[in-house]
């Protein structure tokens, strides 16, 4: 219960300030990365999407998901203040996926231009 009244009480914050002109902007110093040649014996690789609030209101990451099971996202739970930075840590299992790999993860937030943001990860699994 107690969720669900923060997120009610974010997003009438959020509509309050979209009200007054001030929007969330998220932009991601690289929305690829490419693991080169792995193993498929080896470990979990893990890359990091460094993005920063260039907006004037709080941004908030809604959700980042991934169509497959061998690559998960983990991104930030708190809302971002304008001009501070965070990252979108992306794990990959290269398990059973031998080959080139092209897997992506979509990300959904509050900004009003990128409310979907698409970010891929690319390598050659032997």
């Amino acid at each position: 219960m107690r969720k669900i009244i923060f997120l009610f009480m974010l997003v009438l914050g959020m509509a309050l300030r979209a009200a007054d002109g001030q929007a969330a902007c998220i932009e991601f110093k690289a929305k690829q990365h490419d693991f080169g040649t792995i193993s498929e014996d080896g470990p979990k690789v893990t890359c990091e999407f460094e993005f920063t609030n260039t907006g004037d209101a709080p941004l908030v990451i809604i959700s980042a998901k991934s169509a497959c099971g061998c690559t998960k996202p983990e991104y930030p739970s708190e809302p971002i203040a304008p001009g501070a930075k965070s990252k979108i840590t992306v794990k990959f299992n290269p398990r059973n996926q031998l080959g080139e790999v092209h897997k992506s993860v979509t990300v959904r937030t509050n900004d009003k231009k990128h409310k979907k943001v698409v970010l891929q990860i690319t390598g050659l699994v032997k």
